[in-house]
Formats: structure tokens, C-alpha cells, sequence
């Protein structure tokens, strides 16, 4: 089910007695998920719940926003969905500039060092400030962990399942 999804956000709690809904972003574009009468998917595989909503209103909040969902118009109707995530299909993805990738495009790559090097796969993401870190899984079962940046990240091939990258002293 959530292979051909894509996490838009995540439900964390309830916003007054009204059925809004405070989502934590996992989205770039906020703007085009939550505009009004975007369809999103609310989605908790633990309590069985798959259901499409429509976008009725939403506000940036402190860092989350706050969702109106068509038809949740009191706080009964939308406690169920906390800890739920809200999707969308693959195929509504935006489109990136060149050189932007989605985090399950890098995710599962096959990274090869300038020397032809055979690497690993990388696993996760993370998101310590500046620039995002790549988790590559070494062969001997370690992690190897790849700053994105110029001088490291020389090459991205999405389509092949491919990453070049530059080991500059010190990071293995």
C-alpha cells in the first residue's frame, strides 16, 4: 500500500473543536498539498484506516500547519486520525529542478566511490542543519555516513540506482 504513496505529513494532534487537525510537514510544498480542495489520503496501517479527505482550509502554525478536512466539522470527527499520515499518490509528485532529488529516489541507491569502489547502499536520510547525510550501509555491515555536498556527492543517476561519490580523508 504505501509503496506507490508518498508521506506528506504527519497528524500529531487535534487544533480546537472546530475538526482541524495540526499536521507535522514531511512535504517541500506545503502550498500545493494543502491548498484548498487538494485530496489527500489519510492513511494508519495499525488501525486499518485508508480514507481520502479534501482540503478545505490550512494555516503555517509554529512550524506545523493547521488542516481542515471537507465534512470533520467538531473535534469527534477527527481525533481517530491522530498519529495517522496523510498522502498521495507517486504519481502527483511535483517535478524538481535539476540536481533536487525525493528522499525515495536516493533511498535504496547503490553508491560507488570516484575509484570505482563499490561502496554500499544508502539507507536513510538525516537532517542534522546545514546539509542533509546520507547512511550508506558498508559491505562489512557498517555505516558509512556521506555529507551532501559538492565536494563529495559528484554524481546522481536516479533512473540507474546510482550515486559517485568523492571519499574525502577522513570519512571512512
Amino acid at each position: 500500500m504505501s509503496e506507490s504513496l508518498l508521506t506528506v505529513g504527519k497528524i500529531v494532534n487535534t487544533h480546537g473543536i472546530r475538526g482541524e487537525l495540526k499536521v507535522l510537514l514531511n512535504t517541500d510544498f506545503p502550498e500545493v498539498r494543502f491548498a484548498p480542495k487538494s485530496r489527500l489520503l489519510i492513511v494508519d496501517a495499525e488501525k486499518k484506516i485508508k480514507i481520502e479527505v479534501t482540503v478545505v482550509s490550512a494555516r503555517s502554525n509554529n512550524g506545523t500547519y493547521i488542516v481542515k478536512f471537507e465534512g470533520f466539522d467538531n473535534i469527534n470527527d477527527v481525533e481517530k486520525y491522530k498519529g495517522s499520515e496523510l498522502k498521495v499518490p507517486k504519481e502527483q509528485a511535483v517535478e524538481l529542478p535539476e540536481n533536487e532529488y525525493y528522499y525515495h529516489e536516493i533511498i535504496g541507491c547503490r553508491v560507488v566511490s570516484d575509484e570505482d569502489e563499490d561502496l554500499g547502499v544508502i539507507e536513510e536520510i538525516l537532517r542534522p542543519g546545514a546539509n542533509d547525510v546520507w547512511v550508506v550501509k558498508l559491505p562489512s555491515g557498517k555505516q558509512l555516513l556521506l555529507p551532501v555536498i559538492d565536494d563529495v556527492v559528484l554524481d546522481v543517476d536516479v533512473k540507474n540506482k546510482l550515486v559517485k561519490v568523492h571519499l574525502m580523508e577522513g570519512l571512512l
